[in-house]
């Protein structure tokens, strides 16, 4: 049965979804089977499908281990059936018979159809994935299909795949319909069974971080080094750079001509703040620029990985940012515990700690100078002769 004309149809499948020719035989075999037992209710062979390319046909047959037992399992038969069928039948041998696929019942018929679209479905959807397991990651562009129960799904590439964009992924106060195209961050591909799929974000810093890579080409050359991002998404982020060329001023070529490159990245974000700082390698002095656009007076190590910076009273509120913002974003950008003191306070603090340690010495001497006198005594009346002793 079948002719040329499937074998050539089956290269065309493994040509444009990338689906072999051996899968698809697989598939037949397993939908065959299925519709078998649906048309032969208790059956328990196995189906094989045996493929001639040359001579255009394919071949089905029902085949059984047979074991030399009172009871079959699952695609075998006993010793005692398989003599009734060949008379040199012996334990280990497999019988095939062969059936022709025509003679099924429509239900039988459905049943194998279903299971073979379905085979092809999920490999071609297995295959699709395979594709984006390097895309972890990188920066997209996908249409969004449509919002469900808070989920954005989103068309990615030219259709091949849908990404799923979950609540804590979304932007707050960003607005997404059907038709919108936006650009997404490839945050994971979950690849195996009916749950494989593509999550994106639009929250993600490596968001930004693809963004600038896209506006500027001295990142994507390697000449200027994304150190680190800290973000809080819809309101601002942080991005620690450095230049691995002294001739490459790092922040202007991320600012661009006229703030061109970095109103490209802050439009695509909505209007989100983006604060470039320089890196250092002194990590007090990176502490001070991390707290842009507040300046700062004077960084000091407290503890290991934690200081105190002190900015002017009228920048405190700047510098601590709105709901302690600002502080946040510049701790996790360096990696430090940041305290924020006024100056007022600052100096109010050392000058208690001043007094502190006055008082402290002061204590210290008056405690030494009431031991002096015992002391003194104490030498006097050794010397003193004992009563009643003669000159």
């Amino acid at each position: 049965m079948i002719n040329k004309d499937f074998f050539a149809a089956l290269a065309d499948l493994e040509r444009e979804k990338g689906i072999s020719e051996q899968v698809f035989l697989d598939a037949l075999s397993a939908a065959l089977a299925s519709a078998y037992k649906k048309q032969f209710e208790g059956e328990t062979g196995n189906v094989e499908v045996r493929a001639d390319e040359e001579k255009g046909t394919l071949r089905f047959f029902l085949t059984h281990v047979v074991v030399d037992s009172e009871e079959a399992q699952e695609g075998e038969i006993t010793l005692e059936e398989a003599l009734k069928i060949k008379k040199s039948a012996k334990a280990g041998d497999v019988l095939s018979e062969e059936f022709v696929p025509k003679d099924f019942t429509r239900i039988a018929a459905q049943t194998a159809k279903q299971v073979i679209l379905q085979k092809i479905h999920e490999t071609e959807r297995d295959n699709t994935l395979s594709e984006f397991s390097d895309k972890e990651g990188e920066l997209m562009s996908g249409l969004v299909r449509k919002i469900d129960m808070k989920n954005v799904y989103v068309e990615l590439g030219k259709g091949q795949i849908e990404g799923l964009m979950l609540p804590q992924d979304q932007v707050p106060g960003e607005r997404y319909e059907a038709g919108d195209r936006i650009k997404v961050f490839v945050k994971r591909v979950r690849s195996g069974g009916r749950n494989a799929q593509v999550l994106v974000s639009r929250t993600a810093p490596g968001l930004v971080k693809r963004l600038f890579e896209e506006e500027v080409p001295e990142i994507k050359q390697g000449t200027v080094v994304i150190k680190s991002i800290s973000r809080e998404a819809g309101h601002r982020t942080k991005m620690a750079i450095s230049s691995e060329d002294a001739r490459v001023d790092a922040v202007g070529a991320c600012v661009g001509n006229k703030g061109a490159r970095v109103n490209a990245v802050v439009q695509e974000l909505g209007g989100e703040k983006v604060d470039i700082i320089l890196w250092s390698e002194n990590p007090l002095e990176f502490i001070a620029k991390a707290l842009s656009p507040a300046t700062v007076v004077s960084v000091t190590q407290t503890g290991e990985k934690s200081a105190i910076a002190v900015v002017p009273d009228d920048k405190l509120s700047l510098a601590i940012g709105r709901d302690g913002q600002n502080a946040r974003l510049a701790a996790r950008l360096t990696g430090w515990k940041i305290d924020v003191k006024s100056e007022s306070v600052a100096a109010k603090m050392e000058q208690q700690a001043k007094e502190a340690q006055e008082a402290l010495s002061a204590a210290l001497e008056t405690a030494a100078e009431a031991e002096e006198p015992t002391e003194t005594a104490e030498a006097a009346e050794a010397e003193a002769p004992a009563e009643g002793t003669e000159e």
